[in-house]
């Protein structure tokens, strides 16, 4: 058996811990067109999509599900996909692209995996809730994207509501689906595997260095966390992310401290620690090796353009290894 191996993207959403969601709204940019891309994608965070116009499909690892205007997509972290539209037309979009534990801290229960959408199994999952069956979804997302375009007095707390309310209601529609779906087709789904199994099995690596960057851990504990001894981890690692798991880690901390430079106005040593470093010196040479500037540079530069740079970054990595039959 031969395999081959896919270029996947993974986009890192720079979400601002403070207030992390991050809308995109439907326009130019946000035109999906009717060509199917070549390589897939995933994120650090959760995205709900609303199609606001057209249809087309939405693929994943070998299964491919179909949208219309008004449908709502719903994609957990770690789960690698495409949209397209159909032949000769284009579909827009508004997205809403967040971390739920991060966002909704001190409201939902966090000693336990209760209302959490990433645990629930694929072999049932609803990555595209219709608006004919799911009305209130579709409210309730459109109503969130309006508040935070409108950004009225208080929408950061009325937009945490709406969100919460969204996040829910997501979670009833897929707890629901799971347990009235048919055992017989969930037998199935699973004997089509791998061309279901769209959860990165790196996924839980991920998943724990995105909550515990700046805590210290090893490369043995995040293999663990896999099921797979060390070299072997390291191997997959380095297959999906075309990084090894210390680097990718030390850009995760990165990432985070550039949040913190343009949005607060914390010092620089205060950051270094934030993320997860025991000395300046440290911190400032992954920094510089990362950002090719100082963390100081960086402050300046923002600070200088008036505004956040751009609070999203899409870094390319090569894909996954699948066999090819």
């Amino acid at each position: 058996m031969s395999k081959t191996k896919h270029i996947t993207e993974y986009r890192i959403y720079g979400l601002d811990p403070r207030f992390p969601v991050l809308l995109l709204l439907d326009g130019k940019q946000w035109e999906i067109s009717d060509v199917p891309s070549d390589r897939l994608h995933f994120h650090n965070c959760m995205e709900i999509g609303i199609c606001r116009r057209g249809s087309g499909y939405m693929k994943f690892r070998g299964e491919t599900l179909r949208f219309h205007e008004g449908d709502v997509t719903v994609i957990p972290e770690n789960i690698p996909h495409t949209t397209y539209s159909d032949p000769g037309t284009s579909s827009y979009w508004s997205y809403l692209m967040f971390n739920p534990w991060g966002f909704f801290k001190g409201i939902l229960p966090i000693t336990n995996r209760d209302y959490n959408l990433t645990t629930l199994p694929l072999e049932s999952f609803r990555f595209i809730l219709r608006q004919s069956d799911f009305p209130e979804v579709l409210r309730l997302a459109l109503s969130s994207v309006r508040e935070l375009t409108e950004k009225r007095v208080g929408y950061e707390v009325s937009a945490k509501g709406l969100l919460l309310a969204l996040y829910m209601e997501i979670y009833r529609a897929e707890s629901d689906t799971a347990l009235n779906f048919p055992p017989d087709l969930i037998k199935e789904r699973k004997s089509t595997a791998p061309s279901h199994d769209n959860r990165l099995v790196i996924a839980p690596a991920l998943d724990y260095i995105a909550q515990n960057y700046m805590q210290q851990f090893t490369i043995e504990d995040l293999a663990g966390l896999c099921h797979m001894s060390d070299t072997h981890f390291r191997r997959v690692f380095r297959e999906i992310m075309n990084t090894a798991p210390l680097d990718y880690l030390h850009n995760t901390r990165i990432t985070r401290a550039c949040i913190l430079l343009g949005s607060t106005q914390e010092s620089i040593l205060d950051i270094s620690e934030t993320v997860g470093y025991h000395t300046l010196s440290s911190f400032n040479r992954h920094f510089q090796q990362i950002m090719n500037m100082t963390p100081r540079d960086y402050r300046r530069e923002v600070m200088r353009q008036e505004k956040p740079l751009q609070d999203n970054a899409i870094l390319e990595y090569s894909g996954w290894v699948e066999p090819q039959v």
